[in-house]
């Protein structure tokens, strides 16, 4: 299988639709699929073993919705294009993103943060999101820092709600409950 060079043919903000020639064996045809900017989220443990998660009004489902905290590794699509062309591991970017929405999302300051896994969208999506446990970390005095426009609210869970939050419903981004139920079944 070979690739040939990508057609960019829409470039929102954070997304875009590129066409790629593949060529497999002697057929060649034209490999369409989107691309956004990834993500991270975040697994903060409180030391007294209880998980952090958020519930924010999201558009997208015209209601409230509990979210392991987070957000975008790069603002503007235009920007992860001009650092995947440089070839570096993004690992650390993720990382420091991750860092920047635990201080805005949930008002702390991240002490310890170790990497769990890449959650990968699929062949015609490419959207990854970085998934990060939090065991240490310290509360801003000032607390959130939210963005124009955010409604979140931290919620304070033990480890029985925080799964039954992911397998009632209320926790609607399908790869969030996966990574975490399959954290929290780590720990036991």
């Amino acid at each position: 299988e070979k690739q040939g060079a990508e057609e960019i043919v829409y470039q929102g903000k954070i997304i875009e639709v590129v066409n790629q020639k593949v060529k497999t064996g002697d057929k060649e045809q034209t490999f369409e699929f989107a691309r956004r900017s990834p993500g991270t989220r975040l697994i903060i443990v409180t030391p007294d073993n209880k998980i952090l998660l958020t519930k924010e009004y999201r558009i997208e489902v015209d209601s409230y919705d509990y979210r392991l905290p987070g957000g975008k590794v790069f603002d503007r699509l235009t920007e992860y294009n001009e650092f995947l062309a440089t070839g570096e591991d993004i690992l650390p970017k993720a990382e420091a993103a991750a860092k920047k929405e635990a201080l805005e999302e949930v008002g702390i300051d991240v002490e310890t943060i170790d990497y769990i896994s890449t959650s990968k969208a699929g062949a015609t999506v490419i959207w990854d999101l970085f998934y990060f446990a939090v065991t240490k970390y310290t509360h801003r005095e000032l607390g959130q820092e939210l963005e124009h426009g955010e409604d979140i609210e931290v919620i304070e869970v033990d480890i029985d709600e925080a799964k039954a939050i992911c397998l009632d419903g209320r926790m609607q981004e399908d790869r969030s409950v996966a990574i975490l139920l399959k954290y929290l079944h780590s720990r036991e």
